[in-house]
């Protein structure tokens, strides 16, 4: 018998055999429907690839020399499942729908990449746990992401059997009754979304919108046509500290609601997907300006309210709304009062017992109330530069686990940008790997050996370099510590002046007596441990077509993590010199717009660069002293 292939998602069930298929160099692959042409020629494209075969499609089953069937059957029990069998003569897919045939042919190119044109026999029998499985990119914290980026990210997630994606907007559609929002950040066009709807449905990915409607309205309520809707239209004292300008709406004026509409009524036409995501997640000034009277006195009513006018907003476009649950969980005895066709998206983006017990509080909540909910974990890569691996992987996994228990009907992993969004799409990748697995089959996914995968399914590195490396990589953070906090001391620390260091690092509240270690003898040991991660990255062999852009990623991340730490090493030990970071920061700079611009577009890049700043002027003033 042979060794188990490895996969990603593993399946359900496998039975292996004793025989082989050998692939012949001529034979015809069989769909049963006509509309299973792209499932068939998917199947073709990995067998010449990969097995160096001809094979030709053909519709309906009464040929000879078949050696691939695609086929619709009414009796398979579940929604997007496959039966996948191999024998010593023909190989064949059977399915309920469209998306089980693709699922099950997106399992067999993976045994083709593997075992080229020689498959073991084989009998796989697979069904998803989470209808819906999503991953959201954040496309509005400076970084928009071209087109063709987002294609090679679809097709990707795709062949992991990831079935929905969201583009997180807050000003980068290209809204034309609100030009001045997007004037300087190469938005979305309508033209371009049109288009990457249609290239999602061919893969079965849901391209669902999502257009934050309360909070998160900077980009909007900076300019005097917007000003007056917001809650605190003259900014307010954050709760992190200092002054903010004006980041929510007032739920209380009805031009905040006719704002919202307008917005939706240019944007939905532009998806097929009969799902919105309307946001409304952390309305940071809620109840502390013009709604300051009436959360007082009805409390989250006010919140509930609003809610409820976006979800009439979103019915009359005969679709159907999801909104960030961290605001109404806090009002559990307004969670049945909602909507029963809306939902609840819980999210949560840190591993751990507590976390744990948090995730199944919340889920247990919806459940009881009767609200339809996803959990929605996250990749742990923003405020990280090169990741956080071991929290990527028990966020995903604990929500999994809680959202299975109490009925989540999906599982959407997001991957934001905050401050910069200054880590590269490649370093996320691990955490959309396994997210992919856990929200397929928890049970045999729990456990990845991930490396391998990675190197195989996401690298596709012949050496089996990158998997290591970029699990590796994302380890860093814990020498350091603390090591569950939303993002990693070597990022936030970029970001702050030399005086504002010690409060920087302090532990997340979940463990806020605990600070980083940033002693001289462990930041060098940081140093060594980065460059002795990095050094083979030369010796990959990736087969991908941006194969030195990831390369580049990569080092570049391990660059600027080096960076952070000989900046402190400076800070707290005089180690090094003002001329030698200032100069290592501007080579670093250049490379960042440098691999910035090799998937994304200009907006937003010098919003990002200019958070280096900070300690560019610390280190020029050092220099003039």
């Amino acid at each position: 018998m042979v060794d188990a292939p490895l996969l990603l998602p593993n399946p359900r069930q496998i039975a292996l055999g004793n025989d082989t298929y050998r692939l012949p160099s001529h034979a015809l692959i069989a769909i049963s429907d006509s509309s299973l042409l792209f499932e068939a020629k998917r199947a073709k494209a990995a067998l010449t690839q990969y097995a160096h075969v001809n094979w030709e499609v053909v519709a309906g089953t009464s040929y000879l020399n078949i050696g691939l069937v695609l086929e619709l059957d009414d009796d398979f029990l579940h929604d997007q499942g496959y039966q996948l069998s191999i024998t010593s003569l023909d190989i064949s897919i059977r399915a309920k729908d469209a998306a089980g045939i693709f699922y099950g042919v997106c399992t067999l190119n993976q045994l083709i990449q593997q075992y080229q044109s020689s498959l073991p026999c084989l009998t796989i029998e697979d069904w998803p746990d989470f209808p819906a499985r999503g991953v959201m990119l954040d496309i509005s914290r400076d970084k928009v992401p071209t087109l063709q980026t987002i294609y090679d990210l679809v097709d990707r997630l795709a062949t992991l059997k990831v079935n929905q994606l969201q583009l997180y907007m807050e000003h980068t559609f290209a809204y034309r009754h609100h030009p001045e929002v997007w004037a300087k950040s190469t938005p979305f066009t309508g033209e371009e979304i049109l288009e990457l709807d249609v290239f999602c449905r061919e893969r079965h990915v849901e391209l669902v919108p999502n257009q934050n409607s309360l909070g998160h309205m900077e980009r909007w309520l900076k300019h005097e046509r917007y000003r007056h809707l917001a809650e605190c239209p003259e900014g307010f004292e954050a709760s992190w500290g200092g002054y903010s300008p004006p980041t929510t709406l007032n739920p209380l004026d009805p031009g905040s609601l006719n704002l919202v509409a307008s917005m939706y009524d240019e944007l939905l036409p532009h998806f097929t997907s009969q799902l919105v995501n309307v946001g409304g997640d952390e309305p940071w000034e809620l109840g502390k300006g013009n709604s300051k009277s009436a959360v007082e006195a009805r409390g989250g009513r006010v919140y509930l309210d609003y809610i409820r006018q976006l979800h009439n907003e979103i019915s009359a476009h005969g679709r159907k709304m999801q909104f960030w649950g961290d605001i109404i969980v806090h009002y559990p005895d307004l969670v049945p009062e909602l909507p029963k066709d809306i939902t609840a998206m819980l999210w949560g983006y840190e591993g751990g017992e507590r976390a744990a017990a948090e995730w199944e509080l919340q889920c247990k909540l919806l459940e009881s109330s009767g609200i339809p909910f996803y959990v929605c974990p996250g990749t742990s890569s923003w405020n990280s530069i090169a990741g956080r691996t071991d929290n990527a992987i028990d966020n995903c996994r604990i929500s999994a686990i809680s959202g299975l228990k109490h009925g989540a009907i999906g599982l959407l992993n997001t991957d934001w940008g905050d401050n910069g969004h200054w880590q590269p799409i490649s370093i996320s990748l691990l955490g959309f790997a396994y997210g992919a697995g856990v929200s397929w089959c928890l049970e045999t996914n729990e456990k990845l050996d991930l490396p391998p995968l990675l190197n195989l399914f996401i690298f596709n590195d012949s050496a089996g370099v990158m998997g290591k490396l970029a699990y590796d990589l994302g380890e860093v953070y814990k020498i350091i510590g603390p090591e569950h906090i939303n993002g990693q001391i070597l990022a936030y620390t970029m970001q702050v002046p030399t005086e504002r260091i010690q409060s920087s690092i302090i532990a997340h509240e979940t463990s806020a007596e605990k600070k980083a270690d940033i002693q001289p003898d462990t930041l060098r040991r940081v140093v060594d441990t980065i460059k002795g991660i990095i050094e083979p990255i030369n010796k990959a062999q990736m087969t991908r077509p941006d194969a030195a852009i990831i390369a580049a990623e990569f080092q570049q991340a391990a660059n600027l993590l080096i960076h952070s730490a000989k900046r402190l090493l400076f800070v707290t030990d005089e180690e090094g010199t003002p001329q030698a970071l200032h100069e290592e920061l501007q080579s670093l700079l250049s490379k960042q717009r440098g691999i910035w611009l090799a998937r994304n577009r200009t907006g937003g890049l010098d919003d990002s660069l200019k958070r280096f700043e900070t300690i560019n002027t610390e280190y020029e003033k050092l220099l003039k002293s």
